[in-house]
């Protein structure tokens, strides 16, 4: 363990508390981040986990080493929307050689996308489709232990069983009443239920869709539940090479460390991973520490198709879809971790702007220099449950040698070894004729007072040839 980094405080929305962070083995620090569903292209909200974690995988290796954490995030390959996209786009395959096309296809977008964004690849990303084993022998112990039950080709988890029992709490992660876990649920009404509450582990497939062998007896073709998936993969990744899994005795050895995702996902996905895996196991913790990003809007509005405000990583990075022009991935990073990790995002325009001139501002304070030892300030910013804003402070600090910037930055996953080129400027000044042209002088102003604190100076004039207006620029030294 590093000698140069305080305690590593983190906040837990098991507690609702930020709490000092003690791994159960420094030797083998494991996080399980809840992944893709590989259907589509990931879009903007998809990617503030990946980054936000990203940046804790790194603070974590720093801080233990590398070799001694283990970062799991998996991809999640069964869905009715992978099922219906294959099948809408390859009509002439059998729909298991579509769906493999389409989460194959999809998720190599992904990983390339993800990587633009200056994000590690994780230790390792299970396919769900490769653990239905494990999924199976988890649902056969449940429905052994009497807190899962067979209802006409289903497997049910009962809340309420596992009430009865002496272990922990259904609801204690969202803390929710039950009519509103119910109506966030957003249950089916089904017969076969017991209870409203109850969620299914296991349901048959439906002639054409991918099946494999039931559980609990069940002798029709099925497949698993989305909750059920987490519990198996992380109990493959981050318990069974460390000597827990189903056949170990001992629930200190059935828990990992840290569990991350977006705040979406704390009711029902993470309750239910939890109650899953915590009756299983026998445990009164899936994992030590949940921690949850915040939500995420676009210039001011909730994100949706209907809006008009959809966006892709891939368009942001590739297509001038948004402000009219393509983003490097390093600015898409920071303004992602502009705003801290557990407050909503409003992803702007304004935000995206600002975040590019602030890498523009560093590389020419760090001007080639290699990075050199982290500052212990940053570094207890870091620790703080990833205090950004006092993280930033720091690096604009006017007095922080080029070396330590540039240490900083690496930390976080943020290059700047690249030069500003005259193509970014220029692209500037495009937009800034735009506003000129439509009068807008306010954002005119505003982009020639930021180009101007990036030291680049703007000049406006006429090109004598046509009467038309030019801006022209040069940096001040």
């Amino acid at each position: 363990m590093s000698e140069s980094v305080g305690q590593l405080r983190l906040y837990n929305t098991l507690t609702r508390e930020k709490e000092h962070f003690a791994p159960i083995d420094p030797q083998n620090v494991r996080m399980y981040v809840c992944g893709p569903t590989v259907y589509d292209y990931a879009h903007i909200g998809n990617a503030r986990p990946v980054i936000v974690f990203d940046v804790l995988y790194r603070l974590l290796r720093h801080v233990y080493g590398a070799d001694h954490v283990t970062y799991v995030r998996n991809i999640t390959d069964v869905d009715d929307k992978i099922n219906a996209r294959a099948a809408r786009d390859y009509p002439d395959l059998t729909l298991n050689e579509a769906i493999r096309r389409v989460t194959d296809a999809t998720n190599a977008q992904f990983q390339s996308d993800v990587k633009a964004l200056g994000c590690l690849e994780p230790d390792s990303q299970p396919r769900a489709t490769e653990h239905i084993d494990g999924m199976r022998a988890m649902i056969d112990r449940l429905v052994t232990q009497g807190v899962a039950y067979v209802a006409e080709g289903h497997v049910l988890f009962s809340p309420s069983a596992m009430n009865a029992g002496e272990g922990p709490r259904y609801g204690a992660l969202s803390r929710r009443p039950f009519d509103e876990m119910l109506a966030g649920a957003r249950v089916d009404v089904a017969s076969y239920k017991r209870d409203e509450m109850d969620f299914v582990l296991w349901k048959p497939s439906k002639p054409g869709e991918p099946g494999w062998p039931s559980p609990a007896g069940i002798d029709v073709l099925g497949r698993p539940g989305w909750h059920i998936e987490c519990s198996a993969m992380s109990m493959a990744k981050l318990l069974e090479p460390f000597g827990g899994g189903l056949s170990c005795d001992d629930p200190m050895k059935n828990v990992f460390d840290i569990h991350g995702g977006g705040i979406d996902l704390v009711f029902p996905h993470h309750e239910n991973e939890i109650a899953q895996s915590c009756c299983a196991f026998g445990t009164d913790r899936m994992a030590n520490i949940w921690m949850h990003n915040g939500f995420l809007q676009v210039e001011g509005r909730k994100m949706s198709k209907s809006e008009g405000n959809f966006v892709t990583i891939h368009d942001l990075l590739h297509t001038e879809a948004f402000g009219g022009r393509k983003w490097p991935g390093e600015v898409l990073r920071l303004a992602m971790l502009m705003t801290h990790y557990r407050e909503p995002i409003d992803f702007s325009l304004r935000k995206l702007e600002e975040a590019e001139a602030l890498i523009a501002k560093w590389r020419r304070r760090v001007a080639g220099e290699r990075p050199g030892t982290l500052a212990g300030g940053a570094l207890d910013a870091l620790s703080d449950d990833l205090d950004m804003a006092r993280l930033l402070r720091i690096m604009n600090a006017s007095d922080l040698p080029a070396s330590e910037l540039a240490a900083i930055a690496a930390l976080i996953g943020l290059d700047l070894s690249e030069v500003e080129t005259e193509v970014d400027v220029a692209e500037f000044v495009s937009r800034r004729l735009a506003f000129i042209r439509e009068k807008n002088w306010a954002e005119a102003d505003r982009i020639r007072d930021e180009l101007l604190g990036q030291g680049i100076q703007l000049k406006d004039g006429k090109d004598p040839a046509t009467g038309e207006r030019v801006t022209t620029w040069e940096v001040k030294r």
